[in-house]
């Protein structure tokens, strides 16, 4: 049977590698048309990936720190949010990822950002300056740019691809304008994100093994929920959800604790109809019968929660489905012993 670890490492391989190929189609289609790039001269078939071992990795040298605005750190961690490869930092990990980024002037129009078939080595976040990425084609003995280009108007990021694999530039990027971009190179990208995703990995593995409502999943199918889900920390008294909102997902609790509030229309409070503690979860009520938020529920202490988003919800816990149908009936029963009667709290399942 697979250890924990080769199965983390296979999942995120597997969605790290859809995602590279999707986004490469998507590059073609943009840069080229339906019908593809005109022929090239003398591009590479194939380089071979660098292969890092996070589990190997030990260097815990200090990162460079390059000084920014507040401004300029809003918009950065803005554009990051954005891009896949980030979506599962913590608070303190963007931030150090954004320390590590440096300014790059441009001074002017038809500089060469990116050259296409070179070794990638950075990416870039736009901070201002208009870019296009596009492809070049051989047309009588001479390079000449495929239409349309990719416009990167004053904001954007690219690049990225060349920090998790050592491929050869697919595209060139060239300034249209004078501008400024922030960059950051292919170590500290690895350093930072996928030492921290894989660390991370195996401890939401560690927090669903403990989760009774898994026992129905496979272990891959388990690791699947484990990258698909989002730490975020509350101070004691944070509301995280609120009762009648819109469900968008549910959560596990990692640490500390939460309360589960509930009130009526004809009561003046909320009553606390139960607590939460590591290794459980909530939210899921809602999304199962796509009904409003049937309570509040607050932080109790410091506490961590990790959401898991409606449509990962969706896709990946269908086998958990009944069990969480017979989970909500017995919420039902618990609503009613607290409220006296099942025909005071209709109105809240």
């Amino acid at each position: 049977m697979a250890s924990v670890a080769d199965c983390i490492s296979t999942v995120a391989a597997t969605i790290l590698g859809a995602f590279m190929r999707q986004r490469r189609r998507t590059d073609y289609n943009i840069v080229n048309g339906e019908n593809g790039p005109a022929r090239t001269v003398g591009r590479r078939k194939s380089v071979a990936a660098e292969r890092y071992d996070p589990e190997t990795d030990t260097d815990e040298t200090p990162l460079t720190v390059y000084p920014k605005t507040d401004s300029q750190r809003q918009r950065l961690k803005a554009t990051l949010q954005n891009c896949f490869y980030f979506r599962h930092l913590d608070t303190e990990q963007m931030e150090q990822l954004i320390d590590a980024m440096f300014e790059k002037v441009v001074e002017g129009p038809e500089e060469v950002i990116i050259k296409e078939d070179d070794d990638g080595d950075y990416m870039y976040v736009v901070e201002k300056g208009v870019f296009a990425a596009f492809r070049l084609s051989e047309e009588n003995g001479e390079f000449k740019e495929t239409e349309p280009p990719k416009i990167y108007d004053n904001e954007g990021f690219f690049g990225e691809l060349a920090l998790m694999y050592n491929t050869p530039r697919a595209v060139c990027i060239l300034s249209k304008t004078a501008g400024k971009l922030w960059a950051m190179d292919r170590q500290t990208f690895r350093r930072i994100v996928i030492k921290s995703t894989h660390l991370k990995l195996k401890q939401y593995e560690d927090l669903l093994q403990k989760v009774p409502l898994f026992q129905e999943l496979t272990l891959y199918e388990r690791n699947n929920v484990a990258y698909a889900l989002q730490s975020k920390d509350y101070l004691d008294g944070e509301v995280i959800i609120k009762q009648d909102d819109e469900a968008d997902s549910m959560y596990f609790v990692e640490k500390g604790a939460v309360r589960c509030l509930v009130k009526q229309a004809h009561q003046a409070e909320q009553k606390e109809v139960s607590r939460v503690q590591p290794g459980g979860y909530f939210g899921e009520l809602a999304l199962i019968t796509d009904q409003p938020r049937a309570a509040t529920v607050i932080a109790v202490g410091s506490t961590r929660v990790a959401k898991l988003p409606r449509d990962d919800f969706t896709r990946l816990l269908g086998p958990c489905k009944d069990i969480m149908k017979r989970n909500a009936a017995a919420y039902e029963e618990q609503l009613a012993k607290v409220f006296g009667s099942k025909n005071n709290v209709t109105d809240l399942l």
